[in-house]
């Protein structure tokens, strides 16, 4: 699935999947033309901040500056968090988005500490106030428009190559947006006889950046622990596990998150007495399900169960096929009919085991019905064996 290239996608007439080298493609193109774009806002907003007298605008230009270095933490979160699994990394990659993601929310809280502290300390100090003039609306005016179309430009790529580190980024380039619009009410705000709203204006656009610093920090925090998925993609995860024939229920559902990916891990109860095979159909039928109906999952571990281990007494300890075939045919020496077994299968059940033993039709007849009947009582004789089964074929 991960895998799949976008026009082999298409020609299935699916929806168009994104390998990580497309992914990463994807994300590096358009970080570029934000770093472009902030680059010049950057430039653009402290000059003229500075020579209009704006400290709001001084401080929306070193927003700008932040989206820089966010940009190039983006850059190179994508370049290695695309990188294919290694034997050191068998799951991948995917945590140095989270990593990146976390430290472009940590980058934001300071920012917000600079520009509060420089707003304060002017407000205390009524004779530092700046009065800006129209040249500091302007620029923070075209500021709002081009930051807000960079926004939807970043967040429409996120979405299609699902990557929470870009929306990280697209909300990073929201929030200079949004400083910007209130730039304008404080240089308005100034120009009209108000200076200390400049100033204002701010402390506000820093508490704007604080609340989207917090959102990303303590969301790429709880993805770092492995908090699992929100209670609602779990609920979907239920519903279609027991969808699946031949699930008789489930238990141990532990979900996590890997950068764009989520991960599944679950036990599910089957028929005690199915082949190893069905079983085995059974939970590869609930991978393929699980990663086909709901986007984000792209990896399932399926553990199968014959009983539910929750509340079923435990196998632990009991002896494995050698040694239990062993003693069986210590205690089976001198009986002919232990000599024509075909085939001896084993069932770990309740802290026992059940055991079935094939033979051929005719050893069902005659003396060799009672040497069968003794073969049976000398294996349940055994402590570990519950019941022995014999079948005739």
């Amino acid at each position: 699935r991960r895998a799949m290239s976008t026009e082999a996608a298409a020609q299935a007439g699916g929806a168009v999947e994104f390998g990580e080298r497309e992914r990463a493609r994807a994300a590096q193109r358009v970080t570029l033309v934000g770093a472009v774009v902030n680059l010049v806002l950057a430039v653009g907003k402290i000059v003229i901040g500075t020579l209009g007298q704006s400290q709001a605008l001084v401080a929306d230009g070193i927003h700008s500056l932040s989206d820089l270095v966010s940009d190039a933490v983006v850059l190179v979160a994508t370049r290695h968090g695309s990188r294919e699994p290694d034997p050191q990394h068998p799951y991948g990659h995917g945590r140095i988005e989270t990593v990146a993601t976390v430290a472009v929310g940590m980058l934001l809280f300071g920012v917000t500490a600079g520009i509060v502290y420089d707003a304060a300390r002017r407000l205390t100090s009524p004779e530092t106030l700046l009065h800006p003039g129209p040249l500091a609306l302007v620029a923070a005016l075209l500021s709002v428009l081009a930051k807000e179309a960079l926004t939807r430009y970043t967040l429409r790529v996120a979405r299609r190559i699902r990557s929470a580190l870009l929306r990280a980024n697209a909300w990073h380039h929201r929030s200079d947006a949004i400083s910007s619009v209130v730039v304008i009410i404080g240089v308005a705000g100034s120009m009209a006889g108000l200076p200390y709203l400049d100033a204002v204006a701010a402390i506000f656009v820093a508490l704007m950046i604080a609340k989207i610093a917090w959102d990303l920090s303590w969301g790429g925090i709880r993805e770092l622990i492995d908090t699992g998925l929100d209670p609602e993609d779990v609920t979907r995860i239920r519903q279609v596990i027991l969808s699946v024939h031949g699930v008789r229920a489930m238990h141990m559902l532990r979900s996590r998150r890997m950068g764009a990916d989520a991960l599944v891990d679950v036990h599910i109860l089957v028929d005690p007495r199915l082949s190893v095979s069905e079983g085995h159909q059974i939970s590869e039928t609930v991978r393929a399900k699980l990663v086909r109906e709901l986007e984000d999952v792209t990896d399932v571990m399926v553990h199968i169960d014959p009983e539910d281990d929750e509340v079923q007494a435990p196998c632990a300890g009991l002896p494995l096929r050698d040694k239990l075939l062993e003693e069986l045919h210590r205690r089976w020496e001198g009986l002919e009919a232990a000599s024509r077994i075909r085939q001896v299968t084993l069932h770990y059940l309740d802290g026992k085991i059940e055991v079935d033993i094939r033979l051929p039709l005719g050893a069902a007849e005659g003396a060799d019905a009672a040497a069968v009947a003794e073969l049976r009582r000398r294996a349940e004789a055994l402590e570990d064996v519950r019941r022995v089964t014999i079948l005739y074929q």
